[in-house]
């Protein structure tokens, strides 16, 4: 039997407390998804040199690609190359879009400081009833929960949805209520994957529905509230990736512009993934056009990476406001 690890005996930190401090401050949590050690290694580097708390978070998909068992050191890895780096910076392990009982047992028994309940294809009242099961389980070992009302449309690893629905204000304080979570997952027009949106030629993506976001702030004053599929689909990787052989025609995300906004408000997370993955994409790419000899794994990952750095930077700096919050 696999010995119970929590996230304390890493180094972790969980979502409370950064929570509660980007709600006072006007700035969002940055919420990073990876897969593999140069992701992870880009991720911290750069919240370290914006000195900018961090959840790191992984899908049921990446814990499997990962190995639940390197995962756990890696996520330990992560924390002390922050402190060799002379910094405090905290650091949360996420499991993004859990969807079930087991899977959140499982990664809070692994190290996981915060885990995602993501009952949002059922019923409201099942959807209730197993985030409050999460929830029940998580508070007894200090582990934060998200849970999630409304659905996001897109694909993104194992979460696909054909249309979103959007969150219904009036059944955020319920839920809240009767499930004791400690953030909320909303959707008010964001969307998973590289292509959120379906727009003609000059034509902007449509604006974030605000309007619901402000009736759910209303509702739950100071509540940590999150958003999913905040991903820019920046211009830049989608052009490298069709110049060096890729094909994504129409791949678009939500402004810079919108992302701020909401920042500023009760949302106190954001996630961002796809483009992290377009980054890392459009960077292997350029490097093996330009390089067609090469064959070292470190050379064009490395590229990458550092790409990616370069990106989060940017984000913590310009677009959330956690830059020098840690």
């Amino acid at each position: 039997m696999t010995k119970r690890v929590y996230y304390q005996e890493l180094g972790l930190a969980n979502t409370r407390e950064m929570f509660q401090k980007a709600i006072n401050g006007g700035y969002a949590i940055p919420a990073y998804n990876f897969n593999n050690l140069e992701q992870l290694q880009a991720i911290v580097t750069a919240c370290v040199e914006t000195a900018s708390p961090v959840i790191v978070q992984v899908s049921k998909g990446a814990r499997s690609y990962a190995n639940e068992t390197m995962l756990r050191y890696m996520a330990m890895g992560a924390v002390k190359m922050a402190r060799e780096m002379g910094s405090q910076i905290p650091i949360a392990l996420h499991l993004d879009h859990g969807d079930s009982f087991e899977l959140c047992q499982a990664c809070i028994e692994s190290g996981f400081s915060s885990v995602m309940i993501d009952g949002s294809h059922l019923s409201y009242d099942d959807n209730v009833a197993l985030t409050r099961k999460v929830v029940e389980y998580a508070h007894d070992h200090d582990v934060t929960v998200e849970g999630e009302l409304g659905v996001l449309a897109g694909i993104e690893d194992e979460v696909q949805a054909d249309h979103s629905t959007y969150t219904k204000p009036e059944e955020v304080e319920d839920f809240v209520s009767r499930t004791g979570v400690d953030s909320l997952a909303i959707s008010i027009g964001t969307s998973h994957g590289a292509y959120k949106f379906k727009v003609g030629p000059g034509e902007e993506p449509p604006p974030l529905r605000f309007d619901i976001l402000h009736a759910i702030e209303q509702r739950i004053p100071g509540f940590p509230i999150v958003l999913h599929g905040s991903s820019s689909v920046v211009p830049e990787y989608v052009e490298l990736i069709n110049l060096y052989g890729g094909k994504m025609d129409g791949a678009v995300g939500v402004s810079e512009e919108q992302l701020r906004k909401a920042a500023a408000s009760s949302v106190c997370k954001v996630n961002i993934d796809s483009d992290g993955r377009l980054a890392v994409t459009a960077k292997v790419r350029e490097y093996l056009a330009q390089n067609p000899a090469e064959f070292d794994p470190r050379k064009y990952l490395g590229a990458a990476r550092s790409e990616l750095v370069r990106l989060i930077k940017h984000k913590n700096e310009m677009v959330l406001g956690s830059a020098g919050q840690a």
